[in-house]
């Protein structure tokens, strides 16, 4: 990929907004494009911090492993997000990538992404941000898991979804393709994979969503005003 394509793709995420077109070139100019299978790691748990990622097609899950083998899901990144990004948190990742499907990654080696953050207050700024807010979504799943109950979190999972990436369809509906299987929910909302297909059967029975037995990672809610 040519710098100048790479300046795009940098400069179609906005969490790059306060770069000033020298430090665009730059972050182009020494990073890579990496092409990521379905299932493929891009970093695995305590491996050395080296890259940080910006998505210009696809989507990746971070999650971590407990000592008794559970997955948990933090975040789920798609088409111009960054992740990977928080470079302060010591030499060694503490949690893993995955590809959900096919992608293609922009790599930003991970000392250069650090020499921007030090040299653009406003840059700083927005990645500490970014961090944060992260990490105030980790607590408020935290949350959720003990005041609501698992149709409740499930209920979010698909209307957040809708918010997010769905396409309105009418005036109510909204249609979405979450890509993901019922364990891969389960682990997002802290259930299980049993609960997540029980939930989905009831929503679709009682006719606040429809899916087909054959897609079922494509649903459609009836009503946003959930």
């Amino acid at each position: 990929m040519q710098d100048s394509s790479k300046i795009l793709m940098l400069r179609q995420s906005s969490l790059f907004k306060h770069l000033n077109e020298t430090e665009i070139a730059q972050l182009a100019r020494h990073s890579n494009l990496k092409r990521i299978k379905k299932n493929q790691f891009i970093y695995h748990n305590q491996q050395e911090i080296q890259y940080v990622y910006v998505i210009e097609k696809g989507s990746i899950k971070c999650g971590m492993e407990t000592s008794s083998g559970k997955i948990l899901i933090k975040h789920i990144h798609y088409d111009q997000e960054v992740f990977g990004e928080n470079v302060f948190a010591g030499i060694k990742r503490n949690d893993f990538a995955q590809a959900m499907q096919d992608s293609v990654l922009l790599v930003i080696p991970a000392s250069l992404f650090r020499s921007s953050i030090s040299k653009n207050a406003e840059f700083a700024a927005e990645i500490m941000q970014l961090i944060i807010t992260r990490l105030n979504h980790v607590e408020e799943r935290m949350h959720n898991f003990v005041f609501k109950k698992a149709k409740e979190r499930i209920y979010n999972f698909i209307v957040t979804s809708g918010r997010a990436r769905g396409i309105k369809i009418g005036l109510d509906e909204c249609l979405i393709n979450h890509g993901m299987s019922h364990k891969e929910i389960a682990y997002l909302t802290d259930t299980s994979r049993q609960t997540v297909a029980r939930v989905l059967g009831e929503l679709k029975r009682d006719n606040l969503i429809h899916f087909s037995p054959r897609k079922p990672s494509k649903i459609l809610i009836r009503s946003m005003e959930w």
